[in-house]
């Protein structure tokens, strides 16, 4: 029986993904070595690292201007990394106030600098994408830093902010990088933890526009400095050799099923026919506003905190794993990423719809 991983990172993968990674695990392309025992400057890792940024330039239309890095620490680091870097002395930084990964990007960025809010949700417990026309924005500031998809609240910019002149704006897509089309040429920098729609944990992917990375104070420590993965091809010390490659083997993917035009399609609607569902069914509410909803993690609630945890484990006994909310804030979550196929939708409503007559 197939089961349909609905956590929110580290979250599934493609079938084919780990089908083609378990056969290439011990024997890579007949070397005789396993794809982690290869030296991370050899020919054939070479290839690897190479094929994973190429496919990224041509999925997503990176031009020349911007650097594609492969960057340990996850997300949270290049909160501070970010900071420190980018954050430029006599000058503040705008922070959109979302979500819990939001307020903990503000609250790194406050140690190296003067970081100050456009936006909060937080009073309604981050239910909704603040409207823009409400934002408070310094045309000085050194950057804009949003954070594009709430994965613990489940909301997302539906549309993304004006982009002020000398105002670079700076993106967490942890949560939604490569679900949508969208322009990078709009963002001076985005970064993403890999754990969700690109591969397993252990790295962050950073696009930087490379002029940006001459803002770094000479104080920054070589490890924290943008320069050193763009200059040294992100190959400083050794990186995380086996994420980048499920990397390459998921934007293989990607580019075979079509590329963002056929993923976005699929995404919009997978994540229709649930909300459609929530939407029809009392049983079910969901705290977020309809314009923000998020397309990747749906949070829904039972009438009770007793039969939300009665339905996570009903559900797991179906194979539908990885539904409890957050911890800070409970509840359920559906995350479907691009790796959720629809039949995981179609099996999760008709789970719904069988515990809400049970239990209605």
């Amino acid at each position: 029986m197939t089961v349909y991983n609905f956590s929110a990172g580290p979250a599934m993968l493609p079938a084919a993904v780990m089908q083609r990674a378990q056969a290439e695990f011990c024997d890579y392309k007949g070397c005789g070595n396993g794809i982690v025992e290869l030296s991370h400057r050899g020919a054939l890792f070479t290839e690897v690292i190479e094929r994973a940024e190429q496919n990224f330039r041509d999925i997503m239309n990176i031009s020349d201007d911007y650097a594609v890095c492969f960057i340990q620490g996850g997300a949270s680091m290049q909160f501070a990394m970010l900071a420190m870097n980018l954050l430029e002395a006599g000058k503040s930084a705008d922070y959109a106030d979302t979500g819990v990964w939001s307020a903990k990007a503000f609250k790194e960025a406050k140690l190296f600098g003067d970081a100050k809010l456009v936006c909060s949700s937080k009073e309604t417990k981050y239910d909704h994408i603040p409207a823009l026309n409400t934002w408070t924005r310094n045309p000085n500031a050194s950057y804009l830093h949003i954070t594009s998809n709430n994965t613990v609240a489940g909301t997302q910019y539906a549309k993304f902010p004006e982009v002020l002149p000398n105002v670079p704006m700076i993106a967490d897509m942890s949560s939604d990088i490569m679900s949508r089309k969208i322009n990078v040429n709009d963002f001076g920098m985005i970064y993403a933890g890999a754990q969700k729609n690109l591969g397993p944990s252990g790295v962050a992917l950073v696009i930087i526009r490379k002029d940006l990375a001459e803002r770094t104070p000479a104080s920054v420590p070589t490890m924290l400095r943008y320069s050193t993965y763009i200059n040294e091809k992100s190959l400083f010390n050794t990186p995380p050799t086996f994420a980048i490659y499920m990397l390459a083997l998921v934007t293989d993917w990607v580019k075979e099923i079509g590329g963002l035009d056929a993923l976005e399609v699929i995404n919009n609607k997978k994540a229709a026919k649930l909300y459609s569902y929530l939407d029809a069914n009392s049983f079910y509410t969901s705290p977020v506003a309809l314009d923000s909803r998020s397309k990747m993690n749906v949070v829904f609630r039972t009438p009770s905190e007793e039969l939300d945890a009665a339905f996570v484990k009903a559900a797991a006994k179906e194979q539908l794993t990885g539904l409890k909310g957050h911890r800070l804030v409970g509840g359920i979550r559906a995350s479907i990423y691009n790796a959720m196929p629809e039949a995981g939708i179609d099996k999760l409503i008709s789970f719904m719809d069988n515990f809400a007559r049970q239990n209605g």
